[in-house]
């Protein structure tokens, strides 16, 4: 491989961006490549790849380095290590020196006994993820999460059908990967998902006609979980950007009533600019607070709770996560989750269904919020089902809970 300095120079300048100034990954690699249109789509694909790479195992290839608690800022060193690793011959430059391959290999032997050198994570999150799933459990997820996610589409069946866009996605050239055999996680989405190549999905036309979305295939069972029917009300609580609501839409045929919303404006802008490209006509956006609350009483037939949390379940596509959480935080993201299914849960009307869902792994965030939640209010609402989708099933990790109003 032939290493162009200007190149590894936006990949250093970047983790500079993510690990000094705190960007989030997506923003800074989004950021280098917009400033920068000029470069082809694979030194474009270069520098993304190295630099959620370099971020995922950063942990590990601070101690190869032999950095101290606070990592090493000599980005290029970090680079090397990360190359010698993959097993590429770095070519001889001043920025590179000081770093010998044979040293590196030898340490890196050295820490594989410890797993959170190995598996590159915080101590306190090793201590929590062992603790909650135990310890084989979580050496199992926690190595599936070090793994590249899988890009998934969900085809859009408003406008179009599965078969016919994978058709059309064949003739421009997007490679499509294979049905995943054995997986009933895969069995139960296949048949409006695809799994496609890693490429600028964005830039085709049919994702531009909202013919598709982009969303991994435990987020789609989400949606069938709440077992809708054309010409439902339903509240989607924490809709975010809009992709559960606008799968909602598909499955009930445009037909019924979705409201979405959220605390945040931007969002909501974003959801409808979706929603609109999509065809979903029966989503109306709305800002969350007390009033609406108190107003939308007793009026939903399906509620969605996809409530904040760790994102401990997604770690195979936002790496740095692990590098900006706290304990604190999954601390207090518990309080949150108990308020939210406290108080929105209040929309529901008698004999309807709410999911509580996150993208979260630990048993804290997932069935013991559940538990506790049903303990306090036996008398008015009922336990169905719920479901716990692990990493080591080969997409995202997540969790949902199906609960009814009495």
């Amino acid at each position: 491989m032939k290493f162009h300095r200007t190149l590894v120079q936006a990949v250093a300048e970047t983790l500079q961006q993510i690990f000094v100034v705190g960007v989030y990954a997506d923003k800074a690699v989004e950021q280098v490549l917009k400033h920068n249109p000029r470069w082809g789509s694979r030194d474009r694909r270069f520098i993304a790849e190295t630099v959620y790479e370099m971020v995922r195992w950063w942990r590990k290839l601070n101690v190869i380095l032999d950095a101290d608690e606070k990592g090493s800022s000599n980005y290029y060193h970090l680079f090397a290590v990360w190359q010698i690793l993959n097993a590429v011959e770095l070519p001889k430059w001043e920025e590179f020196e000081g770093v010998e391959a044979s040293k590196v290999l030898e340490r890196c032997q050295k820490i594989s006994l410890v797993r959170k050198y190995r598996e590159s994570i915080p101590d306190w999150l090793d201590e929590i993820g062992s603790d909650e799933l135990g310890e084989a459990a979580w050496e199992k997820e926690l190595h599936e999460l070090n793994k590249e996610a899988a890009v998934v589409l969900r085809v859009n069946t408003l406008k179009t059908a599965p078969q016919k866009l994978k058709q059309t996605l064949l003739e421009q050239g997007i490679e499509i990967n294979g049905p995943i055999a054995g997986s009933a996680l895969w069995d139960r989405v296949k048949k409006d998902a695809v799994i496609v190549k890693r490429q600028n999905l964005v830039a085709l036309p049919e994702y531009k006609q909202g013919l598709f979305e982009v969303q991994d295939a435990s987020s789609q069972l989400v949606a069938p979980f709440l077992h809708l029917k054309p010409g439902m009300t339903v509240i989607d609580a924490c809709a975010g950007a809009g992709g559960k609501s606008l799968h909602i839409a598909a499955i009930m045929e445009n037909k019924g009533k979705i409201i979405s919303m959220d605390v945040e404006e931007r969002k909501l802008v974003e959801l409808k600019r979706r929603a609109d490209r999509a065809g979903a006509k029966i989503i109306q956006t709305q800002l969350i607070n007390a009033a609406t609350i108190s107003r939308l009483r007793n009026t939903a037939d399906r509620l969605l709770l996809d409530v904040p949390c760790s994102g401990l379940g997604v770690l195979k596509r936002n790496p740095d996560a692990k590098w900006k959480l706290t304990r604190e935080f999954i601390q207090e993201i518990k309080k949150v989750q108990q308020e939210i299914i406290s108080n929105y849960s209040q929309m529901l009307k008698p004999g309807g269904i709410m999911i509580y869902a996150t993208c979260s792994i630990l048993p804290g965030e997932n069935q013991h919020q559940v538990e506790q939640f049903l303990n306090k209010n036996k008398e008015v609402f009922e336990f169905i089902e719920d479901r716990k989708v692990l990493p080591s099933e080969g997409f995202d990790g997540f969790y949902m809970a199906a609960i009814r109003k009495l």
